[in-house]
């Protein structure tokens, strides 16, 4: 089924609507949630809470790129639900990913929540422009890696590439972009 046939679905108030989006994203989006969480009762709690999320939503949202807004919605709820785990113990996967643009000098993506929201707009906005430009390779391993949370592992095994390639590249799209958005004015 068509994503424009799912949101329909959801205006029409059908109960077939979440199957639909079980059947067609249900995985995608148990994986994304599994990449944040590193665990599947919480993974699971996640995209069953993205079901609900949905229904109520649209409408009246209609998103024009369904899949994209899906797997925004269930990165942030697992990103949330990361947050309340390790609210206390201060570890986990969230740190692992952080600590990695921190060692880059980007203290400005290691830390969203102490900007505004038009600054983490703008910010969003530099950085897919700045994807845009790369390769596509770089720029697929850089979204794997920080946006789906992939592992260096599962990233060098799905693109047949060497672990050490990865984060190569890895190293090399995070220096190029610290460049790019001082050029833009972003203090880093």
């Amino acid at each position: 089924m068509e994503d424009s046939d799912i949101v329909q679905l959801f205006f029409a108030r059908c109960d077939d609507a979440v199957e639909e989006v079980r059947e067609k994203y249900g995985r995608l989006c148990y994986g994304i949630a599994l990449n944040v969480l590193n665990n599947a009762e919480d993974s699971e709690e996640c995209v069953n809470e993205l079901y609900i999320n949905l229904w109520n939503a649209i409408p009246p949202q209609s998103p024009e790129n369904f899949k994209a807004y899906i797997c925004k919605a269930v990165r942030n709820l697992a990103l949330k639900r990361l947050e309340y785990n390790t609210a206390e113990r201060r570890n986990g996967a969230r740190v692992v990913y952080l600590s990695e643009l921190e060692e880059s000098g980007d203290k400005e993506l290691s830390a969203p929540d102490n900007m505004s929201g038009s600054e983490d707009d703008r910010l969003g906005a530099l950085i897919s422009d700045f994807l845009r430009e790369q390769k596509p390779e770089c720029r697929e391993v850089f979204i794997r890696r920080y946006w789906f949370m992939d592992s260096v592992e599962k990233i060098a095994r799905d693109c047949s590439y060497s672990e050490s390639k990865v984060k190569s590249m890895l190293f090399r799209t995070m220096n190029k972009l610290q460049v790019f958005l001082r050029k833009e004015g972003v203090d880093i």
